[in-house]
């Protein structure tokens, strides 16, 4: 292999690194639900903190900073990686407390729990163990229940992650939910049953119009069984689809595809079918491949992570359904580098089938990790990662399911589209289209939901709890934001499209009277531009030149004209860019100017960001009569622009100060304002 090929392939994706790492790696999230709930600032407090740059390593050789496209634990947002231990809820006093362990050598020790048996017959637990019930503390919850020689089970998550870590207990028939459990409530609740032989109710989850919306179909068996145990999968009747499958020829396994009209749910909802029957013809080729793409790179989306995590067995019969009916005898899992968790559990899932002969013998299911690089969920560039190179999209025609991976007609399905084949085998006319969302941003009910398409913007809102809520973004970055005006429109393909937003895969990010539309249109911008491959001039300059503009408009220095530039650039872009990602690029901005545009011309003409949010244009100002001298805030800035004694009142040296807004969210006097 040249030299130059390795180098081209290790500069491209963001896993790789041509120098040494630090002893600790500190990764700061920068997803959307982290940029609204101030993410960026964290990182630029770290930054100070370190005294490095994103992608330094500190001179001493301890610490490496790095930014994370994102980290898929939206509900917990804003989100950090200290050594592979990912940080929910984070602030910048969190983090800095963090460091400051690290720095003094002080072992972050894994609490440990004394071994007794606990004497309670008949009950049986289960914990959510997803990556975000874990970052709150869930494998305490598991381990000490463990420690005490008790009936536990791992489950995936049940979707209401605003609650977590959450632990449901089956006993006298009946299996209950409890939320919020800490060591210090499942001490109680396990003192309470051995007195009582009742279920607790103190702690009982309670919230359960969170659940009265939906429709769960992809999610019924998530948080319900163990991930890991096959045979649970098996016993609530796993595996019945393929059994059926397998006696079925492919056109009539097509046809089923095609009554239920059931659409990609990737984002594009290209027909399942049609894709299907398009490898299915062409059979003079007898290597065929099916691939189930799992790079699911949007910011704000969790979906494929949480169903991977909860329920692989469900994607897995998927993919062998896909594979009889293409006649492909490869399937292979391309799984981003950020989810070790949904790898760690697709594996564990692929040896059970294989031991069970599930997978007939010459069938081969493999997993390709990615390396981190937003494109490769275009299908085209996860091809080309595949196959070792830069992930770079090609022109099509030919389409994959012509001539894909290694020149071999190849289908590629979201994890989502497979996991609802089996569902549809199974169902049949009874089958309902629904589509997963990932609640994130400004609500009090972050999580996983399952709605019908067709389902209103105005209901998903409800279900989340959203207040003083002035738009949602749906689509990732190549999707857009919708204004509250537009909340009775129904979320299906056509419509969301005619507002100028797309499905994609279902992130969805609800944005409140404190976002500020014009960073937010630079946030996805800035995504875009350090995302794109590079291939094409229109994605490469086009939406850098995008980015320039809406960086004058947010420090104040742009004019009315720019507003032009910026509309004809959109324009053009979504017209001539390769693939689909540089296509829909310009979507966060062509919305954001079509339903916001006096927030624009509010920065332009008055040189004032309305939210407060963009840091030229705002400052921190400390109120005398409300300033207790209590130096919290002092303490907690990260570059010391704070000057005060104790009980005397403070002042803030306005040429320090990198506006990270730590002091504003930690006062509790509220003598910190924000113009």
């Amino acid at each position: 292999i040249p030299a130059s090929r390795i180098y081209g392939v290790a500069t491209f994706y963001h896993g790789f690194f041509l120098e040494k790492r630090g002893k600790h790696i500190i990764s700061i999230c920068q997803g959307t639900a982290c940029h609204v709930k101030g993410g960026e600032n964290i990182l630029n407090a770290v930054k100070e903190i370190l005294g490095i740059d994103i992608g330094e390593t500190t001179p001493d050789g301890r610490f490496t900073l790095q930014r994370v496209a994102c980290l898929g634990c939206c509900s917990i947002a804003p989100v950090a990686v200290i050594d592979d231990k990912i940080i929910g809820n984070c602030t910048v006093d969190k983090i800095k407390r963090l460091i400051e362990k690290i720095k003094e050598e002080k072992k972050i020790e894994e609490e440990t729990f004394e071994k007794e048996k606990i004497d309670i017959k008949g009950v049986k637990f289960y914990v959510g163990l997803s990556s975000c019930g874990i970052a709150r503390g869930a494998d305490k919850i598991y381990k000490f229940l463990k420690s005490k020689n008790l009936n536990v089970e791992k489950t995936g998550c049940s979707g209401n992650c605003y609650v977590e870590p959450v632990v449901e207990i089956e006993m006298n028939g009946k299996r209950i939910m409890y939320s919020n459990v800490d060591i210090k409530k499942i001490k109680k609740i396990l003192n309470e049953i051995k007195e009582t032989k009742k279920h607790p109710e103190e702690g009982r989850f309670l919230d359960y119009s969170f659940f009265s919306l939906q429709k769960r179909q992809v999610l019924s068996l998530i948080g319900k069984i163990n991930p890991e145990k096959i045979k649970d999968y098996i016993k609530n009747g796993g595996y019945s689809a393929w059994e059926k499958a397998k006696k079925m020829k492919p056109m009539e396994i097509i046809e089923i595809l095609k009554k239920s009209n059931l659409r990609g749910r990737g984002g594009a909802g290209f027909p399942t079918w049609k894709k299907w029957q398009l490898s299915a013809l062409n059979s003079q080729l007898s290597t065929k491949f099916l691939i189930c793409n799992a790079d699911e790179g949007d910011p704000g989306a969790f979906m494929d992570r949480s169903i991977l995590e909860g329920n692989p067995h469900l994607v897995l019969e998927g993919m062998l359904i896909g594979m009889k009916v293409i006649g492909a005898k490869t399937g292979i899992f391309y799984i981003r580098e950020e989810y070790p968790l949904a790898v760690k559990r697709v594996e564990i899932a692929i040896k059970q089938a294989k031991k069970l002969k599930i997978i007939p013998e010459n069938y081969s299911i493999e997993i390709v990790k990615g390396a981190g690089a937003f494109v490769c969920g275009e299908e085209t560039a996860l091809i080309q990662s595949i196959e070792g190179k830069r992930g770079m999209p090609y022109l099509r025609p030919p389409f994959p399911v012509e001539k894909g991976l290694f020149g071999m007609p190849t289908v590629i399905n979201n994890v989502e589209t497979l996991a609802n084949v089996p569902i549809v085998i199974n169902k049949g006319e009874n089958f309902i289209n629904t589509k997963v969302f990932a609640l994130a941003g400004k609500a009090k009910r972050v999580g996983l939901i399952e709605v019908p398409i067709g389902t209103k913007i105005k209901d998903l809102v409800e279900i989340a709890k959203g207040e003083n809520i002035k738009a949602i973004q749906i689509g990732g970055p190549s999707g857009g934001c919708i204004p509250k005006e537009l909340f009775d429109v129904e979320v299906d393909y056509e419509k969301l499209t005619s507002l100028g937003a797309i499905m994609g895969s279902g992130g969805l990010i609800l944005l409140d009277e404190n976002t500020c539309m014009v960073d937010i249109a630079k946030y996805f911008l800035s995504f875009t531009q350090k995302e794109s491959c590079g291939k094409c001039v229109a994605c490469r300059e086009g939406t850098k030149r995008m980015l320039e503009i809406l960086e004058r408009i947010t420090e104040g220095k742009a004019d009315e004209d720019d507003l032009i530039k910026l509309e004809n650039l959109a324009n053009m872009i979504k017209q001539i860019a390769l693939c689909g990602l540089g296509q829909t690029a310009p979507n966060p901005v062509l919305t954001t100017l079509k339903y916001f545009k006096n927030e624009y011309l509010e920065h332009i003409r008055n040189k004032k960001c309305p939210a407060g949010v963009c840091r030229s244009l705002i400052k921190f100002e400390i109120i005398e009569e409300k300033c207790t001298g209590c130096t919290l805030c002092k303490n907690v800035c990260p570059v010391n622009a704070i000057e005060g004694e104790r009980r005397k009142v403070h002042k803030i040296k306005q040429d320090l100060c990198i506006k990270c807004s730590a002091c504003y969210n930690i006062c509790p006097f509220n003598a910190i304002k924000k113009s």
